[in-house]
This record gives structure tokens, C-alpha cells and sequence, in this order.
């Protein structure tokens, strides 16, 4: 997939515009990740739909791969695509309006530590964006992930949190508990024209459902 290179003071906000345009400023930040020993390269940093482009990256197709997020209280039934890091450093997000994206340098939906989905919200002439309603979720709401061999991973809604432009945010992305989880992240709040950008990121917080 890509060498080892350990990720180092990445200062990263995740790109999700009503242009679908990455825009760069403090807003995650991404050092010292004790779960991420990978750093994206130029050639691989790009959104890759999936499965059938996913050996592009070094992935192996026979190793669970996800490939849709469904949120029914939303209902929300999206394929994933496959992206990394920009050559800027931003965390990439999906090419268009209606797919969600997993951060292919963590680890996969179901796996130990945090997984990252990102979507978009607020598309460009009101056209809609699978985390155009990701607000409308709270804690105890169900989340699932397929992967490519058909079997579903399902997460459970711990928390929804707002982070401001230039909050503290290496939570979102460390987990040292052992456990699986999945984060999903989107924009939400003011836009503003003169940065491109919205105000805020909305952040879900959500654990695997252990089978008893």
C-alpha cells in the first residue's frame, strides 16, 4: 500500500465543501497518532472507487475491505470510496456528492482503533450529500459497515461532538483502548465565502456492537 513512513505534526482540516474544493487550515490535527505508522504518498492520496481499483493502492481485495455505510435513521445507503492523505497534508474526501470515503491509512471498520469515514455536506445548487442529515444522529443510533466478502459490521453512536476551526482534535483520531470504532466526519455550521469553508466540524463518535 504504501512505505513506512511515520506520520509527523500533520495539521489537517477535513475538506468538505458545498464545491466539493479541499480547503487547508489547523483544524485536525494528526500528530503524535500511536494507531497510524503510515504516511500517504502523491501517488496514492487520491479518492479510488472500490473494489475493483483498490489493488491501485496495494490493497489486498481478499482482506475485507469496505465498500458501503449504511445509517438507516438517516437513511443513508452509500458506497465508499478509498482516499489518504493530500500532498498538502488535508485529510482527501469523496470525488462527488453521494459516496463516503474511509481513511485507508487507519484501520478498517471493525478493526481494532478508529476508523475514519468522511462525507460530504452542503453541495454546490442544494443537490444532496450523504452527511447533509449526519446532525440528526445521537447516541444509541446504529451505524453499519459491508465489506466486500458481504459480511456487516455494526457500530453503535456513543457521542456527536462539534469542533470550532482551530479546536484541539487529536481525540478524534487516537484510540489506545484496544477496542473497534468508527468516526464519521463532516462540515457543518456558517459558510463562509471569503474562506470557502464552513465554521465547524460535526464529528460521530460510534463503538463496535459486540455479539454475545
Amino acid at each position: 500500500m504504501q512505505s513506512k513512513i511515520p506520520i509527523k505534526s500533520f495539521l489537517v482540516l477535513v475538506g468538505l465543501t458545498v464545491a466539493g474544493v479541499i480547503i487547508f487550515s489547523p483544524a485536525f490535527d494528526l500528530s503524535d497518532r500511536n494507531i497510524y505508522t503510515q504516511a500517504a504518498t502523491a501517488e496514492s492520496s487520491r479518492s479510488i472507487a472500490v473494489p475493483e481499483q483498490a489493488m491501485a493502492l496495494g490493497l489486498e481485495v481478499s482482506s475485507d475491505l469496505p465498500v458501503r455505510l449504511k445509517i438507516p435513521k438517516i437513511t443513508v445507503d452509500a458506497a465508499i470510496e478509498y482516499v489518504g492523505l493530500t500532498p498538502l497534508g488535508a485529510l482527501d474526501v469523496p470525488k462527488g456528492p453521494v459516496n463516503a470515503a474511509w481513511f485507508k491509512q487507519g484501520p478498517r471498520p471493525g478493526e481494532a482503533g478508529s476508523a475514519i469515514i468522511d462525507g460530504h455536506f452542503g453541495w454546490k445548487n442544494g443537490i444532496p450529500a450523504v452527511f447533509d442529515n449526519l446532525n440528526a444522529l445521537g447516541k444509541g443510533d446504529k451505524l453499519y459497515v459491508e465489506n466486500e466478502k458481504g459480511s456487516t459490521t455494526a457500530f453503535i453512536v456513543r457521542e456527536v461532538r462539534l469542533y470550532g476551526e482551530h479546536d484541539k482534535t487529536s481525540d478524534v483520531f487516537i484510540s489506545s483502548d484496544g477496542k473497534s470504532h468508527l468516526v464519521l466526519i463532516t462540515c457543518e455550521g456558517v459558510w463562509n465565502k471569503k474562506s470557502h469553508s464552513y465554521s465547524n466540524r460535526l464529528v460521530v463518535f460510534a463503538d463496535k456492537v459486540i455479539e454475545e
